[in-house]
């Protein structure tokens, strides 16, 4: 209890309301929600609860773990390890992370420390762990699998089935499953994986409207950097949060925008993990204004006060638009997703209304935010700094401005 006190918690969300009263009496849950819905906190206290009831009496081996929590991505699993620290401050129980991408010696140092009640991971880092001996999964009581439509978006299943074959039967264990949605291949999985569970839906409608607001501009893919970076420039924008569909893009973004002079990051598949946490360590701090990434890297990213989410590219499957705006307006704040609708990615707004059950507003942005972009280098050398509020739009006719805007 001092632990969710120190969390902040002082009501459940929804999700941990449905949930908790199954979890706790040891019944399996197949449950519905998106990131940012309080469902992290919901499966700890969970478990902690579980382990702290349930003490170990007998001898314990270094590495066997008794509660396994699995995560599509780096960033979530890091996450998640995080907040069973806060969760776990006030108890002996201990809470370890198994990523890729980071020094496997130093993570094995940890596991030969201290015993693991918690170990939380990606597959493949889990995997080498359990073929080397590292890790044992045969005494696990709780088993998460969180963001299975992901698991299987990134083709994890099969060293996820690996994983799930290591821990006890399922009639022997606690299974919680949380996906975004219920496709029939997710709910194929909790079949396999789940003993009778109950099934909690927490709507991705409310999640996404509720706290959120959504602004579509339709624009044209030349037009799109000087949008963005007007948004960037207005005075309610504290932090950003810009997403796109593809590595290559994101870079770009990145550079352009660091040319500008703003303070910004990137997060994708490319950048060094220890590069990644560093980066997002800056963005917490504030250190960082804007976080440009993709939707793999930004996938269970919990940044407190991110004001505005920009969708740069609409993503290409429906389900990422709820993760991606769900960065912004989380526990109760309000956040505004700003997306752009251009001749290349308009035909994906259907699919993301549909799924949303509701109409997406439509609308040409102000003058304003299409006004030229100029390279801020240019400007120093002769005029106002980019972004002053003095600064007069260039004149047409003015010889020198329209070579700049050229």
């Amino acid at each position: 209890m001092r632990g969710i006190q120190d969390a902040g918690f002082e009501y459940c969300t929804p999700i941990q309301a449905a949930s908790l009263p199954y979890t706790l009496n040891g019944h399996d849950i197949v449950g519905k929600a998106q990131t940012g819905t309080g469902k992290t906190a919901a499966f700890l206290i969970n478990i902690i609860t579980d382990l702290i009831n349930h003490p170990v009496d007998g001898e314990r081996f270094l590495g066997e773990a008794r509660s396994l929590i699995l995560a599509p991505t780096r960033e979530l699993a890091i996450q998640i390890g995080a907040d069973a620290a806060v969760l776990l401050k006030h108890t002996k129980l201990k809470v370890h992370t198994l990523v890729g991408g980071m020094d496997y010696g130093k993570q094995l140092q940890g596991l030969q420390k201290q015993h693991c009640d918690i170990l939380v991971g990606t597959p493949g880092r889990l995997l080498d762990f359990a073929n080397n001996r590292d890790i044992y999964l045969d005494q696990v009581e709780v088993l998460v699998i969180d963001e299975a439509d992901r698991m299987l978006d990134m083709g994890f299943i099969p060293q996820v089935r690996r994983l799930v074959n290591l821990t006890p039967k399922r009639e022997d264990r606690q299974t919680l499953l949380f996906s975004a949605t219920f496709t029939p291949e997710v709910l194929r999985l909790s079949e396999t994986w789940t003993d009778k569970p109950a099934t909690i839906e927490i709507g991705a409608e409310r999640v996404a409207t509720d706290t959120v607001e959504q602004q579509i501009l339709i624009t044209t893919a030349s037009e799109k950097f000087t949008l963005l970076n007007n948004i960037l420039l207005s005075d309610n924008v504290d932090s950003v949060m810009v997403f796109a569909n593809r590595r290559d893009i994101c870079r770009t973004l990145y550079e352009k925008l660091r040319k500008q002079g703003f303070k910004v990051g990137v997060l994708s598949g490319d950048v060094p993990q220890t590069r990644r946490m560093k980066t997002l360590d800056a963005f917490k701090s504030g250190a960082l204004k804007v976080m440009v990434a993709t939707d793999v890297a930004g996938r269970g990213i919990h940044v407190d006060g991110v004001s505005h989410v920009v969708n740069y590219t609409l993503p290409e499957e429906p389900e990422d638009y709820v993760h991606r705006i769900g960065r912004t307006g989380r526990a109760g704040q309000t956040g505004i997703s700003i997306s752009f609708a251009c001749e290349d990615d308009a035909f994906l707004l259907e699919p993301i209304e549909k799924l949303l059950d509701m109409k997406l507003p439509c609308t040409m942005p102000e003058d304003r935010l299409i006004q030229p972009v100029v390279d801020s280098k240019e400007l120093q050398k002769n005029g106002p700094v980019h972004g002053s509020k003095t600064k007069e739009p260039p004149k047409a006719e003015d010889p020198k401005a329209e070579e700049l805007k050229a």
